[in-house]
């Protein structure tokens, strides 16, 4: 099971790393002054992380239910994260517009997988 997953673990990693990091890590970063561009790094995160299990487990995923129940592993991953950051980090706070940026990544990559998908099956016909 791991090995069939190893990079959404490496990605769910990568992700902890970046949440729970001192916030002055990401002080060099500063030149990038766009408001909530935060907002968007989530989004982006657990989009990528989405995407990552389902393609590593497209073939085990066999209905649209099953799709948007996987899609609750890195949900809970990602309020347990801000949770984190709320109680284990001194630089950081949980946020529940980063959990809401985080579901709408997840939430793109469900419904551009059930677009894409049928689309694959056409090409390949």
């Amino acid at each position: 099971m791991v090995k069939k997953n190893i990079f959404s673990i490496l990605v769910a990693l990568i992700i902890m790393y970046l949440s729970l990091a001192n916030s002055h890590t990401f002080d060099k970063v500063s030149f990038i002054n766009i408001p909530n561009i935060d907002k968007v790094v989530h989004f982006g995160m657990y989009f990528g992380l989405m995407s990552v299990i389902i393609l590593e487990n497209r073939k085990a995923i066999k209905s649209t239910s099953h799709l948007f129940l996987t899609g609750l592993i890195p949900l809970f991953y990602g309020i347990l994260m801000e949770i984190l950051q709320a109680t284990l980090t001194l630089t950081r706070t949980g946020s529940f517009y980063d959990a809401l940026a985080n579901s709408v990544g997840i939430l793109v990559s469900i419904l551009l997988w059930l677009w894409i998908k049928p689309l694959k099956k056409e090409i390949i016909r």
